[in-house]
């Protein structure tokens, strides 16, 4: 296995209101300007063409709830739009997988889901797997509780990582995030232990191909040592 090539790739797509605010625009602009099909897809098929298998991005946090109603409800209607886009004009060897609740997302966009995972499920591409409604700390309570619901009174690691969201995926082996803050909040906490952590004071409206060309290469120096 080429050690210079990250598997997965997760993205925190961060920084798209401070990006409009500093344009004098309304927040969801930056939303806009960050989801258009174009945009994600020229992402998307640059990380296919370097070779990466999975591409997550984090589309919306549990946290995100707390946000303006007016805010939250573009929000949605700017991922709807996207994904219909996305259905429209896929690439026919991507999957596309969600990860997170349903339970709390509008059923126009469930439904959109739910057919994108159908459709796409056998397909071998690249997977690209979209974080909407999706908390770390959220997944991990929802984890136990389902353990907890099968009885169970011990469980390992490796066992646990079957009640996670992402069962089935390779943990990230890169993750970035964009616009200026130098955290993780709640990402996959489990899942990143060993990650490589790529941040960019660039905003996401802004971070295009060769921006992701900047965190491969960064990427590529770098000694994953695994705790050794």
């Amino acid at each position: 296995m080429d050690n210079t090539i990250p598997i997965h790739v997760a993205v925190i797509p961060d920084g798209n209101r401070r990006w409009a605010k500093r344009r004098l625009l309304k927040p969801w602009e930056g939303h806009e300007k960050a989801g258009t099909y174009e945009n994600m897809n020229s992402l998307i098929q640059e990380a296919k063409k370097f070779g990466v298998k999975y591409m997550s991005f984090w589309g919306f946090s549990t946290e995100n709830w707390k946000r303006e109603k007016k805010e939250v409800d573009i929000l949605m209607r700017i991922i709807l739009k996207g994904l219909n886009e996305f259905d429209e004009k896929r690439d026919m060897g991507i999957r596309f997988v969600h990860v997170g609740r349903k339970d709390r997302l509008l059923k126009k966009l469930v439904d959109k889901i739910v057919e994108l995972e159908e459709k796409t499920k056998n397909n071998k591409g690249i997977c690209v797997i979209m974080c909407l409604d999706y908390g770390g700390r959220d997944e991990t309570v929802r984890a136990v509780n389902k353990i907890l619901k099968e009885g169970r009174k011990e469980i390992d690691a490796e066992e646990f990582r079957l009640y996670l969201d992402t069962n089935g995926f390779p943990d990230p082996d890169l993750i970035i995030r964009t616009g200026e803050e130098i955290r993780m909040s709640g990402f996959m906490p489990f899942q990143s232990d060993y990650a490589e952590l790529y941040f960019t004071e660039t905003y996401f409206p802004d971070f295009d191909v060769k921006e992701l060309r900047k965190a491969f290469e960064e990427y590529s120096r770098r000694q994953r040592r695994y705790g050794e």
